[in-house]
């Protein structure tokens, strides 16, 4: 008697909570994919509707893209549910991480599987601008065009290693400073309208493809150590079964199957070769780039007094120690 009543109480319990949706999260019937703004979004959209249509298919689900104009767009997207996953720089998805849910599932490969890229300074072949000691040399009476404050490759690796390393701020050095994505920042110099800019070779290469004319005017002035490919990045809490889905066509894609000579010539539209696994510890290198940055920074203030630097150095260490050991 004691036995069926446990059994019938079991089976109640089970059905309440499968009632109330509480034993498994339902799946969205579409996803959201964050795409960041590195050109006009119509360039962007006729790239990557091929991806987004296939990946629909073998998710059983709507993918729609999610253009925004800036970086903080899509990781608010991110934050606030709107985006699910995004392609994004590594800057971008240290913000996502830290503050809007996210976690690396994948990392991106250029068309011959490696996983790096470079950021660039570029100048116009006919300014006399050969490297960034000429650059220094001219500053007072150049532009300067940034990029936005959440890309690795248009603003935190030049910050750092142009700028932070040789003791000087874009704001003070050059006559005039403005920001803008990779596509426009590399037009506003090859029409004249900035002296120099942030760049990256993979839109070089795309530029070179889109407007051959006006990456003929440019000459690279600088060029970084290798910056990590950029990752993908999908919201933490998305179901078991979600992720598994978005993982299974990621992985597989371009790599096996009936259909995987078209989806090569796909990725190779979006300057791609097949995804690659990865996670958060993808991002320590360049956490450890901008905590080396605020070193600096603090290290050069003349507004704070000798402990403070003492204070805030001492908990920069640490933070570096941490990642050190993070990344054993």
């Amino acid at each position: 008697m004691y036995r069926r009543l446990l059994t019938l109480l079991c089976a109640a319990v089970l059905c309440f909570t499968v009632g109330t949706g509480t034993a498994r999260a339902a799946e969205p019937k579409e996803l959201n994919f964050g795409i960041i703004s590195t050109e006009s979004s119509q360039n962007l959209r006729t790239r990557w509707e091929p991806f987004l249509e296939d990946m629909s298919k073998a998710c059983g689900m709507k993918v729609n893209a999610f253009f925004a104009s800036d970086y903080a767009g899509i990781i608010e997207g991110m934050r606030f549910k709107k985006v699910d996953l995004s392609w994004v720089g590594n800057k971008g998805a240290m913000v996502m991480v830290d503050r809007a849910n996210g976690a690396v599932f994948a990392q991106t490969t250029d068309t011959d599987g490696n996983a790096g890229y470079w950021s660039l300074l570029v100048a116009r072949k006919d300014s006399g601008i050969k490297n960034i000691d000429d650059m220094f040399a001219k500053a007072k009476d150049l532009s300067f065009s940034n990029g936005d404050p959440n890309s690795t490759s248009g603003f935190l690796v030049p910050s750092y290693y142009v700028f932070a390393k040789n003791g000087k701020d874009p704001k003070q050095i050059f006559k005039r400073v403005v920001s803008s994505n990779h596509e426009a920042n590399a037009l506003a110099v090859a029409n004249g309208q900035v002296d120099v800019a942030t760049f990256n070779n993979e839109g070089m290469a795309r530029l070179k493809i889109t407007s051959p004319e006006k990456a003929e005017r440019l000459a690279v002035i600088w060029t970084s150590p290798t910056i990590p490919s950029d990752p993908l990045v999908w919201r933490l809490d998305l179901s078991d079964e979600t992720k598994k889905k978005i993982s299974d066509f990621i992985f597989s894609y371009g790599v096996s199957g009936p259909d995987v000579e078209r989806q090569r010539k796909v990725l190779e539209g979006l300057q791609w070769g097949p995804f690659k696994k990865s996670d958060n510890s993808q991002l320590i290198p360049l956490r450890q780039l901008e905590l080396f940055r605020d070193k600096m920074k603090v290290q050069a203030s003349e507004a704070l007094s000798a402990s403070e630097k003492a204070a805030r150095i001492a908990d920069i260490d640490a933070k570096l120690a941490a990642l050190a050991a993070a990344a054993k």
